[in-house]
Formats: C-alpha cells, structure tokens, sequence
C-alpha cells in the first residue's frame, strides 16, 4: 500500500478542511439547504416513482375513456387528463425523464465544451483562434432558438431535443473553461511542471483542469434547471418528447386546450416545472458562494 508523503497528506487535510467548511456554508444558507434537500428527494421521487405511483400503467400509455376529466380527489390526487390517465402518476413518472435529461444534456455539454476549451487556452495560437471563432459563430445565436431549429432539422423525438441543447450549450463552457485555463498556464507552479519536462496533455489535464472546476461546477449546476425549462419548452412546441410519453413540457402542451375547463392537466406538470427549475437556481447560487471564498459572508 503506497504511503503518502508530509507535504500530500497536509494537501489532503486541507482539502477536506476546505470541503466541511463549504457544506458549512451551504447549511448556513437556509434556502440553498432546502433547495439541495428538495433536489435530492426528487432524485428519490425518479428512483421509487414507477413504485410508489398509484396508476404505474397510466404513464406508460394506458388509456381509459370512461374516467377522463376527473377533478382533484383521493383517488386521483392530480385529477385525470384527457385520456383518463392519472395526472399524479405521470408527473411522478416525469419526474425521472426531467433529471435524466439534465444529466445526459449537461454531462454531454461538459465533454464536448470543456475539453475544447481547455485546449485553446493552454496552447493558443491558431487553434486558439479557430475554435473560439467557432464558438462564436454559436454564440451568436439564442440557445433556445438554436435548439429549436437543430430539433426541427433533426425531427421531433426526446433523443434529438436532447442533442439539440447540447449543441446549443457547449460553447458557454467552451469560452469559460478557456478564460480559466488562460489564467492559470502562467503561474509557478505549472511553469514548474513545464520546467520538470511534464507533458502538456498531462499539464492540461492533471495540474490546470482540476483548478478550474469551481466556475465550470457552478454553472453546471444553473443550467441543470435551464436544460429541463428548455426540453420542457421544446416538448410544449411539438418538437421533445411525443405522446404518450409523460413528460412535463409535453403534459403542460397538451393541458393548455383544457385550461378553461380542467385546470389540473396544465396547473401540475407547470408547477412541477417551476419548482425544480428555482431548486436547482437556488442551489446553484449557494454552491457558488460555497465553493468561492471571495463570495462567502461571514
């Protein structure tokens, strides 16, 4: 078993020194504590939900005409849609494609962006130029509206929506790991390794990379609740998820030509939406003051 040395065991002490003192931070700040407790029981709520829903059958396109319409009750706590499925039971369901699809999208985004920014930060030059000039020519279009055309061009699928906002994000993280990168490759301790003939892929991704998580953390965890709002407004217009899958956008889409009638269809899949997406807004702004000393108040 290998040993560590003095100076990696006092490097080790005050990485978790640093790490107890960020989950104090984050406790401290009662509404970023209970944004990451409502966070983390909506990854429970995906795991159990196909569990714990009362009408499983409902979510996987199980139609029943004769119950359609029902209001709020003990039986059917969200009221029945259209098709006589269980609101409650499909919004459980949603549960769990929203998180994946923010998992899949984000971490998809990471590896395309990330890596490519790093890149041009550490050796410039015109490979510098040629992919920021890139990145540009994507920024320079709406996410949104980006998304929205590749989605049309692609065809309408929940596979496609979710490709479609990767392409539209990456370049965010492409521009904001390379600032990070461009700040770091001339300070001492990389032109140290430099001067120790340590190799630049090993420089970029072994000494730079892991110095440049925090913003690049952050962010990730705002656009987590911006990548569900967008797949739910891409499923709103016709061009995620399809019937009869239950997904919230799609729930929220269909709801709407009942609205004046049968609020419920409309009124929980919208709620589920907006709760998620100010969780996941709260959490992020308590990581940042978290994981950022200059933002901590003491």
């Amino acid at each position: 078993m290998k040993k560590w040395t003095k100076e990696e065991a006092l490097g080790m002490k005050a990485r978790l020194k640093e790490l107890r003192y960020s989950f104090h931070v984050i406790r401290r700040n009662r509404l970023t504590y209970a944004s990451l407790i409502f966070i983390l029981g909506l990854v429970v709520v995906a795991v159990i939900g196909p569990i714990v829903a009362p009408y499983p059958e409902d979510a996987l396109g199980a139609v029943h005409p004769e119950r359609a319409f029902r209001p709020p009750s003990f039986e059917y706590f969200f009221g029945t849609d259209e098709a006589g499925r269980d609101v409650f039971s499909r919004v459980l369901f949603g549960t769990r494609i929203s998180l994946w699809i923010g998992i899949l999208v984000i971490v998809l985004t990471l590896l395309i962006g990330v890596p490519l920014g790093v890149v041009a930060g550490y050796v410039g030059g015109m490979l510098d130029e040629s992919i920021m000039r890139v990145t540009d020519m994507f920024l320079s279009f709406p996410p949104l509206l980006l998304a929205l055309v590749i989605s049309a061009v692609m065809g309408a699928s929940l596979t496609n929506s979710m490709i479609a906002i990767a392409i539209a994000w990456w370049p965010w993280y492409t521009r904001l790991a390379r600032g990070q990168v461009v700040s770091l490759r001339e300070r001492p301790f990389i032109e140290a390794a430099r001067a120790t003939g340590v190799r630049s892929l090993k420089i970029m991704f072994r000494h730079i990379l892991p110095n440049s998580l925090t913003p690049i953390i952050v962010q990730a965890s705002l656009d987590f609740g911006s990548v569900i709002l967008t797949a739910a407004s891409l499923s709103f217009l016709g061009l995620g998820a399809q019937p009869p899958t239950p997904e919230w956008g799609l729930m929220l889409s269909i709801g709407r030509y009942y609205f004046l009638d049968h609020w419920h269809l409309a009124t929980f899949p919208g709620m589920a939406i907006f709760v998620t997406v100010l969780a996941f807004n709260l959490m992020s702004d308590g990581l940042r003051e978290a994981l950022s000393p200059r933002l901590r108040r003491f």
